[in-house]
């Protein structure tokens, strides 16, 4: 057990109190209406939404399992990272342009445009299920990793993080979101180099040795990346996998969608993607790098101490090898990775309550203090299940209904991408491939052959079985949905549904 001491307790309060500022900052913009509270009035340039996708989309977790399968394996996940800069021109030429058009503030008011209602609300309700439920596991695991080697209580920790969370992104709105997002996305890409320099310097081999040394180890790339007898967790299929799961995060996930619209103009939301997608391929050689450098500098001592378990590695390293003050700045980039994720999710979470729920069966608009009050009982409960699960250690029963409600995810995207890319497809044809392709996803995932299975199975059975009932069971549209398709994707559509006025 490491002493996190007084001077890195200082910086990490200092980073606290600084997005607590951050927050307090854009508050009083905040509070001039739903426009502001949701999509920062459309003046974010398209560098720092970029920055926030990249923010929202890595966690803590990703922050340290990413480091871990490096250091246990090798570098073959990070056909993940690639697939996110693959998708990069299909985004901008096929999904944007129609979230942009109906000038959306949830990505499921699509839905309610091209099939109905009742596929608008229940995107927006498993979103919003799923991620009161994510926002545990994500104050949760960091935490639980980070106090397992530090001499710090998990309790305070989790409190901490969480509760200081709620409360600038219950005043800042989504301004103070994005401007928090780019300002933990950079001490994240740092600490990240900063970790890397320390291992390889810290390393007898020295830098190039220690390079040809992984190699030889196979810690980069081997031919066992691309072995047929491990099809389902070589690259070529972790690659297919993650473009799918990718899909799912940039067309039918509310916190990244909801970035689309807070640039001034389609042009800066395009510049957002080919940013984050830049960044995407920045992380292969930083968080991979991480792990294969630790795995260097522990090789070469032995191997890790007894008791210390590879989920964490890298808070082990920090507070164990780097000066104190610069443990304790990257040990806040670790929670500022959880905290990036955090507020997305409760700034989302609040927009689909607010904008499919309660304006969309209302008479009349939620209120600013409405929409943070939904943020503030989001933010407990979240919190208050994460601080259950430090108390208690059981995770299981949690871990269960994350993986049923994530099982709608990739399903769900297999919808959008029937709604844009064909006419046929309709409300009960898509309502039926969804509920199919979240019983396959359970079924592939029972085969335990990896998640890239999982994806595969539900996106595909959604799509097929969504377009083949469309067929069978034929709806005629009351409107003309020909430019909500990419076979009408330059004409001008006046939506049904009123968007959120300004």
């Amino acid at each position: 057990m490491q002493s996190f001491g007084t001077v890195n307790w200082i910086v990490l309060i200092l980073y606290l109190l600084g997005m607590l500022l951050v927050g307090a900052y854009f508050a009083k913009r905040a509070v001039h209406g739903q426009d502001e509270f949701f999509k920062a009035g459309g003046r974010i340039p398209g560098w720092a939404a970029g920055f926030s996708i990249y923010a929202t989309t890595l966690s803590a977790v990703t922050f340290m399992s990413t480091p871990e399968k490096a250091y246990l394996t090798d570098w073959g996940y990070s056909a993940g990272n690639l697939a996110i800069f693959a998708i990069v021109p299909l985004l901008i030429g096929f999904y944007v342009p129609f979230f942009r058009k109906l000038d959306v503030t949830t990505a499921y008011e699509y839905l309610e445009e091209r099939f109905s209602v009742a596929l608008r609300v229940i995107g927006s309700l498993l979103f919003v299920l799923y991620h009161m439920g994510r926002i545990a596991i994500v104050v949760y695991l960091p935490t639980l990793a980070i106090t397992s080697v530090a001499d710090m209580n998990p309790l305070i920790v989790a409190a901490c993080v969480g509760f200081l969370c709620v409360i600038y992104t219950f005043l800042g709105g989504m301004e103070g979101v994005i401007w928090s997002d780019v300002i933990q996305g950079i001490l994240l890409l740092a600490g990240a180099a900063v970790v890397i320099l320390a291992a390889m310097s810290m390393t007898p081999e020295g830098f190039s040795d220690a390079l040809s040394h992984a190699a030889s180890e196979g810690k980069f790339y081997s031919s066992q990346n691309f072995a047929t007898d491990a099809i389902f967790t070589s690259i070529p299929f972790i690659f297919i996998g993650s473009i799918l799961n990718s899909l799912h995060q940039y067309t039918s996930s509310q916190d990244v969608v909801q970035r689309y619209q807070t640039t001034p103009t389609i042009q800066a939301t395009k510049k957002s993607l080919i940013v984050n997608g830049i960044l995407a391929l920045v992380t292969i050689p930083l968080f991979y790098g991480m792990g294969t450098a630790l795995y260097n500098f522990y090789e070469a001592k032995g191997g890790l101490p007894e008791g210390v378990n590879t989920s964490a590695v890298v808070p082990y390293f920090i507070l164990s090898e780097l000066p104190a003050g610069i443990a304790g700045l990257i040990i806040a980039a670790i929670l500022a990775a959880a905290q990036s994720t955090i507020s997305s999710s409760l700034n989302s979470i609040s927009a689909c309550v607010v904008v499919d729920i309660y304006n969309r069966f209302s008479d009349k608009q939620a209120s600013v203090m409405f929409s943070r009050i939904v943020i503030i009982i989001a933010g407990i409960f979240g919190v208050g299940v994460a601080l259950y699960l430090v108390a208690t250690n059981q995770s299981d029963l949690w871990d269960l209904f994350l993986s049923i409600t994530g099982l709608f995810g990739v399903p769900l995207t297999a919808v959008f991408a029937l709604g844009i890319f064909t006419k046929t497809a309709n409300s009960h044809g898509v309502l039926i491939g969804l509920a199919l392709g979240a019983v396959a996803a359970f079924f592939a995932g029972k085969m335990g052959q990896g998640p890239f299975l999982v994806s595969t199975v539900a996106f595909v059975v959604t799509l097929v079985a969504g377009y083949v009932v469309s067929l069978i069971v034929t709806s005629r549209h009351t409107h003309d949905i020909t430019a909500l398709t990419i076979y009408g994707k330059d004409q001008e559509y006046i939506r049904r549904a009123p968007a959120l006025a300004k």
